[in-house]
């Protein structure tokens, strides 16, 4: 199988999950009531869960796009919190937005070293 088409399929996999994971967690974000919660306990934690597997997937699924899935993903906060503002039964917090932000920050940073330690991996002689 030529290296090309080997490389597609995981890329199309971690693509596929990413976007999975961003309906999901627009879903939990605007429901009135999760029965049984799914949640960590604590409302930041959640976030910051979110928000670090949505850019490991992201990162992961769009490995060239170093500035543009943790742009995005802000981005995507920010409507969360705009849509939960409008729903009635939830409140935006800017809070949330700094949990999503570290979430981000420490996913991009974990998918960097897994890419990393891959590259290394490859590399004749490593």
């Amino acid at each position: 199988m030529p290296a090309a088409r080997r490389l597609a399929h995981p890329l199309l996999l971690w693509r596929l999950a990413f976007f999975a994971c961003l309906a999901a967690v627009l879903a939990l974000a605007l429901l009135k009531d999760v029965s049984p919660p799914l949640d960590t306990g604590w409302d930041k934690s959640n976030h910051l869960l979110a928000f670090g597997v949505l850019a490991l997937l992201g990162r992961l699924g769009f490995p060239g796009r170093h500035w543009l899935v943790p742009s995005g993903l802000l981005l995507y906060g920010i409507l969360i919190e705009v849509l939960q503002g409008l729903t009635g039964y939830r409140v935006a917090e800017y809070r949330d937005l700094l949990a999503d932000l570290l979430g981000i920050v420490l996913g991009s940073l974990v998918a960097a070293g897994w890419l990393r330690h891959r590259r290394r991996e490859r590399q004749p002689g490593a």
